[in-house]
């Protein structure tokens, strides 16, 4: 993952999410991450709650490029540097 963090203040650094919960689900299920998208944090909020954390975080949704290498990466460190489920 490559993102542009030099020399900026906890403040300026772009904050992540990625849903994955279900668009009607009651609850939002998300990652959160502050400035490096690969560290993140599993957060489950009420709906109106998780719109106004948004708001209030000025967040960035994770595009499918950034999933993928995330979600690569993670196999490789659970299941081994081939990055291969057995």
């Amino acid at each position: 993952m490559n993102t542009q963090t030099t020399n900026k203040t906890f403040d300026e650094f772009t904050r992540y999410i990625r849903v994955r919960s279900e668009p009607g689900d009651q609850f939002v299920e998300f990652d959160f991450a502050i400035g490096y998208p690969e560290l993140f944090v599993e957060l489950v909020l009420p709906r109106a709650a998780f719109e106004i954390f948004c708001r209030h975080n000025h967040v960035v949704h994770m595009d499918s490029e950034m999933i993928r290498e995330i979600d690569e990466d993670m196999v490789k460190w659970r299941f081994g540097e081939q990055g291969q489920r057995f």
